[in-house]
């Protein structure tokens, strides 16, 4: 996704035309059949020339769009994690976001492979990390600069890029590899919440 063409303008409209690519390759993806940009903008009535600004590829859209398919939105997992503490929240979302990792590798591996490849230099990825994290961070009383510091940092400690780090920079398993980031992510959480002391 080219997300700066995203955060421009009339970013809901924009938004809105994203979701709406995505669903229909994900019509495509589930029914089996290949398909292209064109067919896209076919079946969603939008410009092939529009598409390519959101995804500059088919392999790009289609990775995501099934990727999509399995993940939940940013809202849906504050909602399933709003009575829990401040830590376990996090924790939690770091858990989810570590468990569709090892379950779906191959496809995010993948998927980072084709946005890599695609030859744009701006940002082509969600976020949706990010915006769980700030969803839970907007609850609490911290500045908005450690909100939005906080909210980087421990993006970075869940998801694909980290478990490729864990397996294969480090030579860790799965297990320990989701073991090495939670407790990197409770040792920021308490030398963050020690200094607020």
């Amino acid at each position: 996704m080219k997300e700066k063409y995203t955060e421009t303008g009339r970013t809901n409209q924009k938004l809105e035309t994203r979701k709406k690519i995505i669903t229909s390759a994900q019509h495509f993806l589930e029914q089996g059949v290949e398909f292209g940009l064109e067919d896209v903008a076919k079946k969603t009535g939008i410009s092939r020339a529009t598409i390519y600004r959101y995804f500059s590829n088919v392999d790009v859209l289609a990775t995501e769009a099934g990727l999509d398919i399995s993940t939940k939105s940013p809202e849906s997992i504050y909602e399933d994690v709003a009575d829990l503490s401040f830590e376990d929240k996090i924790l939690e979302v770091q858990r989810y976001y570590n468990t569709l990792s090892v379950n779906n590798e191959n496809t995010f591996r993948r998927y980072l492979t084709n946005v890599i490849d695609s030859n744009i230099s701006e940002p082509k990825r969600g976020a949706r990390r990010k915006k769980t994290l700030k969803l839970i961070l907007e609850d609490e009383t911290f500045s908005s600069r450690e909100k939005e510091d906080l909210a980087n940092l421990l993006t970075i400690l869940m998801g694909m890029e980290p478990l490729i780090v864990t397996k294969d920079v480090c030579g860790l398993d799965n297990e320990k590899s989701l073991q090495l980031m939670r407790w990197g992510t409770e040792l920021i959480l308490k030398g963050f919440i020690d200094s607020k002391k």
